[in-house]
């Protein structure tokens, strides 16, 4: 008889939940039929999920991409995606098992879904364009928290020294501060733990988005308003012909992006309970997170578009559409970088758990890589920790953390992935492996329905990734490495 392997090796499935390897009957009724821990999340959990993903700061800038689209065009482009965005969500959540939706076998990753239903080199492209967009959106939010913090001090400078004050200050210090934050709060082990932090986060989100709107309201009641038109900016007033087309662009680009949580939404769906069925409990998550973050959108877009009309600033917060009261400002400012504490947490763990679980299948026998132990934080009672864990996040976060300080104008390059990842994660996966699954008729009018609404995403994408580019270049040509961002 072959001697049973040593206590520090995990398998692969159970490599972020050692619970579900105990002995003895506690441990039979404490996994799913996966033999993994058992999963605990709810209807509640994955709609705070999907909230915290969807309703980012971007929220605010809605009213810069309706000025540049205008009042028919810019709400149409709002409604319609969302209806995309949802209906795709819900033929994802279909393929979360395979091949029946409610009996088949769990797919734990997106990457895992499309190799369960496409295979081939798709497989690989779905990883390019999901790892990598998970990538950039840490980054990304890294930049982002730090212009809010930075905003705060501004703030108050404003208050005391007058509005045309020249108030200054560093990213740098604040990008470090969120670093070492997410250093800590990057150990917890897996995405099924994160449901406190999404719950702060999306009450976060709420909470700014409100203010913004509430301060829209006021100066669109004081009468003091910018003008707005039915087709948004004017050519030869506010912007050239070339700018028209660019803005416009990277306006239709941005809300399509903005309502983007299918990248992570297979991993949201794998921490709800077995029953009732994940699907049906995603769809109706889906559909509440999708229309409470629609009606923000409008709400936001359009009352901030009536308040700034075609001079509507890149975000009403950050860059100071509104000065006073400054106390409220400052609050809306702390909630936004709050809840960027947790987005990034809800982004980067599916990354986290990927290049675990393939070190895990590479080498098995190393302790270093498997083995847990356990440790007893004050008030927080006992918590794994990991030498692999601790040691590779910790350094990816640093990685991550000094990119954005090096590249301050990040965010135009997260709008150029966004384009990239967009079109794939969004439609052309759901869409496929929903034909896939269902095995739709070849040139029947759903299968055409379904390729020409592929095809319109498709170019949706191509023209925001043109219009990013060209913000890019112009981002890069104003770019002064190492100077305090005003």
């Amino acid at each position: 008889m072959s001697p049973s392997p040593p206590p520090t090796m995990k398998s692969l499935d159970t490599l972020h939940n050692p619970s579900a390897v105990e002995s003895g009957n506690a441990a039979v009724k404490n996994v799913d039929d996966d033999g993994r821990e058992k999963r605990t999340g709810t209807f509640l959990t994955a709609s705070a999920h999907i909230i915290t993903a969807v309703i980012g700061s971007g929220v605010l800038s809605l009213a810069w991409a309706l000025a540049q689209l205008g009042w028919v065009a810019g709400t149409m482009i709002l409604v319609i995606f969302a209806i995309i965005t949802y209906y795709t969500s819900t033929l994802l959540a279909d393929c979360y098992r395979a091949p029946d939706p409610i009996t088949g076998t769990r797919n734990y990753t997106y990457m895992g879904v499309v190799r369960a239903y496409l295979g081939g080199k798709k497989v690989q492209l779905c990883g390019l364009a999901q790892y990598g967009n998970l990538v950039g959106v840490s980054i990304g939010y890294t930049i982002t928290a730090s212009i809010s913090l930075v905003a705060i001090g501004k703030a108050n400078c404003f208050h005391g020294k007058g509005h045309g004050a020249k108030c200054t200050a560093s990213n740098y210090p604040y990008m470090g501060a969120f670093g070492g934050l997410q250093i800590l709060l990057s150990q917890i082990p897996n995405f099924h733990k994160l449901s406190f932090l999404s719950i702060i986060a999306a009450v976060m989100s709420f909470s700014y988005a409100s203010i913004g709107i509430g301060l829209a309201i006021a100066k669109v009641a004081s009468g003091k308003v910018g003008k707005t038109t039915l087709t948004g900016t004017v050519i030869g007033v506010d912007v050239s012909a070339s700018d028209k087309v660019w803005k416009a662009f990277q306006a239709v680009g941005d809300i399509a992006f903005s309502y983007a949580y299918t990248t992570i939404l297979i991993e949201i769906q794998d921490t709800l309970r077995s029953s009732p069925p994940e699907n049906k409990v995603m769809k109706k998550a889906s559909l509440i997170g999708v229309s409470t973050t629609t009606v923000f959108y409008l709400l936001c877009g359009c009352i901030g578009y009536a308040a700034f009309g075609n001079i509507a600033p890149g975000d009403f917060l950050t860059d100071f559409g509104f000065y006073e009261p400054f106390w409220l400002v400052i609050f809306a400012n702390v909630c936004i970088a709050v809840h960027l504490v947790g987005a990034y947490q809800v982004y980067v763990q599916p990354f986290f758990q990927f290049v675990e679980s393939k070190c895990n299948k590479k080498w098995p026998e190393s302790n270093f890589i498997n083995k847990e132990y356990s440790l007893k934080i004050p008030l927080l009672g006992k918590f794994r920790v990991n030498h692999f864990r601790l040691v590779w996040r910790t350094n990816y976060v640093i990685l991550t953390t000094f990119i954005a300080m090096i590249f301050p104008f990040f965010n135009s390059i997260l709008g150029l992935l966004g384009a990239l990842a967009f079109w794939p994660l969004t439609v052309y996966f759901p869409v496929a492996m929903h034909i896939a699954q269902t095995k739709v008729k070849k040139y029947s009018g759903r299968w055409l329905a379904l390729h020409l609404l592929v095809l319109v995403c498709l170019i949706v994408s191509a023209l925001a990734a043109v219009g990013s580019i060209v913000g890019l270049i112009n981002n890069v040509k104003k770019y002064k490495p190492f100077e305090s961002i005003d």
